[in-house]
């Protein structure tokens, strides 16, 4: 691992660790980014992020089934709380509310979606947004194995429309490889929960064989990527393809020629972590939760698969990261979940320019 500084413009751009590949001293930067401030403080675990047509966006928080209407300039207000939301955080658990999506046709429809834990099981659920308040839950997708940990928990709304979400395994790792379960998959249906036409096995998987899922993001040649927690050796970005196996349990990382969808770059367990995802400048930027950083992964050549770490051990635990109509990214920080070393002002959401 090497750390430079690199230049671009002539303007240098400090702390970034280049994981990949020789650099010659001017050769211009795969990426940047910079924190201009804090726009939330004092949260409980922000997971999702959802952004509404005036630019503000609607935040979860894992812990206590909130959520709240964030402000682009800083500052928010509560608008609601799901009821049913079950959280194990005292037993270190990872259960709660996570990720959010609004409908494609938000505007119209009002709906904004939800993945959860409760008593029972993960589902997906659909709430109107109206008059700056949230309405109650209708179900979409129900009985997702939940357990203590490996819940996934991402949504993202992709092409004609439909939902694609992702699961753990519910630590049980055989489910990833049976295609008539739910766990370890990233599953795709209709906005009421149908199974769509062209699913490859006739239900709602999409792809499978994964260990834990968190973060998925399209990218703006309609290509899905998807962040994937490994096991001891390998974490993973990967391209979701439709009916491709992944390959956990039975391999982590790449296996080449095994049969199994490589995946597009990999990080040691101790440097990411990853968790959300977003797509802008042709880079997927990754959320480290044990790495406590935000990696930046180049999508295409020139420099393909290229990493670079921003903002190392310098704002926490990164969990979600999402990009803003402006551009920007708004990242948010998961010290609150009794995992790492509490910040002043835990939990955030920040805003980053790039």
């Amino acid at each position: 691992m090497e750390r430079r500084t690199f230049l671009r413009a002539g303007i240098a751009v400090p702390g970034a660790v280049l994981l990949s590949g020789a650099v010659g001293a001017l050769e211009p930067v795969v990426a940047r980014a910079r924190v201009t401030g804090s726009l939330a403080s004092g949260l409980r675990v922000p997971w999702g992020i959802a952004f509404l047509p005036s630019g503000r966006a609607l935040v979860s928080e894992r812990d206590t089934g909130r959520v709240l209407e964030v402000r682009p300039r800083g500052g928010f207000r509560v608008v609601g709380q799901v009821p049913g939301v079950v959280s194990t955080v005292a037993q270190g658990g990872e259960n709660g509310l996570l990720g959010l999506a609004l409908h494609p046709d938000f505007a119209r429809t009002r709906w904004v979606y939800a993945y959860l834990s409760t008593a029972s099981d993960n589902r997906v659920v659909r709430m109107r947004y109206d008059d700056g308040q949230l309405g109650a839950p209708e179900v979409v997708l129900p009985d997702i194995a939940r357990s203590l940990h490996h819940n996934g928990g991402g949504l993202a709304f992709g092409p004609g429309g439909l939902l694609y979400v992702s699961t753990g395994d519910a630590e049980h790792p055989h489910r990833a490889q049976d295609r008539q379960s739910l766990s370890g998959k990233v599953l795709r249906v209709t906005d009421t929960g149908a199974v769509p036409a062209g699913n490859p096995f006739g239900n709602p998987v999409w792809s499978y064989g994964h260990r834990n899922v968190e973060g998925l993001a399209f990218d703006g040649h309609g290509r899905l990527w998807a962040t994937e927690f490994g096991n001891h050796l390998h974490d993973e970005l990967n391209r979701i393809v439709r009916g491709g196996n992944y390959g956990w349990p039975r391999v982590e990382g790449r296996d080449g020629r095994g049969g199994y969808r490589d995946p597009f770059v990999t990080w040691r367990p101790d440097e990411c972590s990853p968790s959300g995802i977003a797509i802008a400048r042709g880079h997927a930027w990754v959320g480290a939760l044990h790495g406590e950083s935000l990696w930046a992964v180049k999508l295409d050549a020139p420099h393909r698969r290229r990493k670079v770490r921003h903002f190392s051990h310098r704002l926490g635990r990164i969990r979600g990261v999402h990009r803003a109509p402006d551009g920007a990214l708004w990242i948010t920080t998961s010290d609150r979940d009794g995992r790492a070393r509490r910040r002043r002002g835990d939990d955030h959401v920040y805003r980053v320019v790039l």
